[in-house]
């Protein structure tokens, strides 16, 4: 009886089929959730300039740290993501599209520092670094 109203369909595609579909975000291409490749590439490129800048203090752990969030919250409100997002093809917005403003990059690195929650995700590919601080990391 259900399957001739039509409901065994609109049973079996009720569930998100892409990460961002809950978000009304497209599957691919342009302003579509940034992958994981991606993401790592621009990790490393923004720790991998940390690290370099910190050789002036002698490579201590604590500065490159530093560096690293100094990077992440100078650039994220000012060119919507890091030189390594930026480089990747990555830009960070608030999850309703509008520029992520300037506590949202604060709470962001904050919580990507103590790394647990930017490697915690949801069926968004959104670290619990990204839905605390309400931002969203897309392609460009």
């Amino acid at each position: 009886m259900l399957r001739d109203a039509g409901y065994a369909c609109a049973v079996t595609q009720t569930g998100e089929t892409y990460p961002g579909e809950r978000l009304a975000l497209p599957r691919e291409g342009r302003g579509s959730i940034a992958r994981v490749g991606r993401r790592i590439g621009a990790l490393c490129l923004d720790y991998g300039a940390a690290y370099l800048i910190s050789g002036f203090w002698g490579w201590d752990a604590l500065a490159i740290l530093a560096i690293f969030a100094i990077i992440q919250i100078a650039f994220l409100p000012t060119l919507q993501g890091s030189p390594g997002h930026r480089i990747f093809g990555l830009r960070l917005v608030r999850v309703d599209g509008a520029w992520a403003g300037l506590w949202r990059p604060i709470v962001r690195t904050a919580l990507l520092i103590v790394v647990i929650p930017a490697v915690v995700w949801d069926a968004d590919q959104r670290g619990l670094h990204d839905k605390a601080a309400g931002t969203v990391l897309i392609r460009s």
